[in-house]
């Protein structure tokens, strides 16, 4: 563990640093996964996973959870439309403990932050909510031209000033050798192994969901645990309501009475009350 301190001036431990990450590239393979909660920051420290990433808002609820991991701030592509308004954000995510901010937007919106001395993840290969330009869901690098472009996109994110880029659905083999020329500390969300660290969503390694990306693995099963809570849950509310209906419920054990001589003084009192305010 390192200890630093954070953007509020909190002496704090870390267990990696930025410095950290930039001196393990190419040297030994990371993991990532996201964390938006309490539950899922603890879960991910305790299975000792590397790094954590997740929405900036949810920055307090992730150091909760785990108050010692290199944690990455990701500001929302539409959440934060103007340069004041993702500085803001930023500052505001560092504040509250992030270790670095993760933005979709371009080298501009980079440079702005790097300028302040905030480490900055880019994003580059498949940008989901960009896909239309290129043509839909799909690996990128798939031709030598657009693998070149490609490699184009990481020097001008270095220049900008990223220390890291999120490489999304790349082809394997253009994503491992860019990774070997590239200053930026490389995550693999669907790039294959050859990148400094392997990243993937906590809802996929779980299974909360039955659809998962090609790329993505279900390690767990949690899909099924809720599809078994919610039928618990229907079942339990339903048996609730029925039961007050027949009046099973509630029964004389869940049920406390005063009884006895203070019952029969409180409805002498109720009597009395009533008669001398006829």
């Amino acid at each position: 563990m390192k200890r630093i301190y954070d953007w509020d001036a909190r002496s704090v431990l870390r267990n990696y640093t930025a410095a950290d990450l930039k001196a393990l590239k190419g040297q030994r393979k990371l993991t990532q996964t996201t964390a938006n909660s309490v539950e899922e920051a603890a879960a991910a420290r305790d299975a000792g996973i590397d790094l954590i990433m997740g929405n900036a808002q949810n920055t307090k609820a992730v150091r909760e959870g785990a108050p010692d991991m290199f944690f990455t701030a990701a500001l929302g592509l539409p959440d934060y439309p103007t340069e004041t308004d993702v500085l803001r954000a930023a500052f505001a995510a560092m504040k509250d403990g992030a270790d670095s901010i993760y933005t979709a937007r371009g080298p501009h919106i980079v440079e702005m932050l790097a300028r302040e001395d905030i480490p900055v993840m880019c994003h580059l290969g498949l940008v989901p909510r960009k896909s239309t330009w290129k043509g839909g869901l799909r690996a990128i690098g798939k031709t030598a031209e657009e693998a070149l472009e490609l490699w184009a996109a990481f020097r001008r994110m270095e220049d900008a000033g990223a220390f890291a880029v999120e490489a999304e659905v790349i082809c394997a083999d253009v994503m491992a050798e860019i990774s070997k020329r590239t200053s930026l500390v490389t995550s693999s969300l669907g790039s294959g192994d050859g990148a400094d660290i392997i990243y993937l969503f906590q809802t996929d390694i779980c299974g909360e969901t039955p659809d998962r990306p090609r790329h993505a693995r279900a390690f767990g099963d949690l899909h099924s645990l809720n599809k078994l809570v919610a039928a618990q849950r229907l079942e339990a509310l339903s048996r609730f309501r029925e039961a007050v209906q027949v009046g099973e419920y509630p029964t004389h054990q869940e049920k406390t009475t005063a009884g006895g001589s203070n019952f029969k003084e409180f409805l002498q009192g109720m009597t009395t009350s009533r008669d001398s305010t006829g």
